[in-house]
């Protein structure tokens, strides 16, 4: 829970959209059911402000909701491009939902990001650069995490596949 988003896990309580809740983003951490779909790892679904859903009865999920109240985000500095090869499945006004995946091995050229909330799917390594200090990361399958906006090079330095979800915020 921060000033953007709350998250919950196997649970669903913004499901009846209460205002509050404005718009959620379903994360299916293994197979799950919601509104009739079958979805599984790594899937999402987006509803909208004031869209009800049924949500899973069994299986691993979250529900993120985004605060209709979030602050405004600052742009990324100039020049600097999106990452590559990020595949998007939603992009809406306010946020974009991003599958990331890097191959072990992998390096991504210096790139830029918004804030954002990050999903990890797999268990691995990300090595980083930012403004010149060097980080190596555990990637912990189901773990959320809040990424701050960032200019960064990335390496997948594990042995599987790195895949995430990230949700990022629009200026």
């Amino acid at each position: 829970d921060n000033d953007f988003v709350r998250v919950f896990k196997n649970s669903a309580p913004c499901a009846t959209a209460a205002a509050s809740c404005g718009e959620r983003v379903v994360v299916a951490l293994g197979s799950v059911e919601v509104n009739g779909q079958k979805m599984e790892r790594g899937d999402i679904k987006v509803f909208k402000a004031g869209e009800r859903y049924s949500p899973p009865k069994t299986g691993d999920f979250l529900e993120v909701a985004i605060k209709p109240t979030h602050p405004k985000v600052m742009p990324p500095s100039a020049g600097t491009p999106p990452p590559t090869g990020n595949k998007v499945l939603y992009d809406g006004k306010d946020f974009t939902v991003f599958a990331e995946k890097m191959q072990p091995g992998e390096y991504s050229a210096p790139h830029s990001h918004n804030l954002r909330l990050a999903i990890f799917l797999n268990d691995t390594q990300v090595q980083q650069w930012t403004d010149g200090k060097e980080e190596t990361r555990e990637l912990v399958p189901d773990v959320v995490t809040w990424r701050p906006a960032v200019v960064h090079a990335s390496k997948d330095v594990g042995t599987v596949p790195i895949r995430n979800i990230l949700i990022e915020f629009k200026p």
